[in-house]
């Protein structure tokens, strides 16, 4: 019982980062869109944001398999912290001390959870 709730946590971290790069991509790809369908069949980004998009779905779906949605869902909260770090270390972005404090209280809350289960 309880190495299945361990997996499908590990496979909901997962999967939120997988959503997360998935943002990331169409971030990237949104700076390379113009208003022709042209632009928007050449954008890669675009296209590896969704097959993320999709496989993180996939993942998470399969992850309900082994636990409660109660106890699983909150832990998809990861995915702010994933985006957040992604975007200081792939687009510059800054943090402030809000953001840092955000983070701090989500994965709190991830722990809480985590022993909870």
């Amino acid at each position: 019982m309880v190495k299945e709730i361990i997996i499908g946590m590990g496979l909901v971290g997962i999967s939120t980062l997988l959503g997360a790069i998935g943002a990331l991509l169409f971030k990237i790809s949104s700076t390379r869109i113009t208003f022709n369908f042209v632009s928007l069949f050449r954008n890669v980004p675009i296209y590896f944001g969704i097959f993320l998009y999709g496989i993180s779905a996939l993942l998470f779906v399969y992850a309900l398999r082994f636990g409660d949605l109660s106890s699983l869902y909150p832990i998809a909260g990861l995915s702010y912290v994933w985006v957040s770090l992604l975007s200081v270390f792939f687009l510059g972005e800054r943090m402030n001390g809000y953001k840092w404090a955000g983070i701090a209280s989500i994965m709190t809350a991830v722990v809480f959870i985590g022993i909870g289960a």
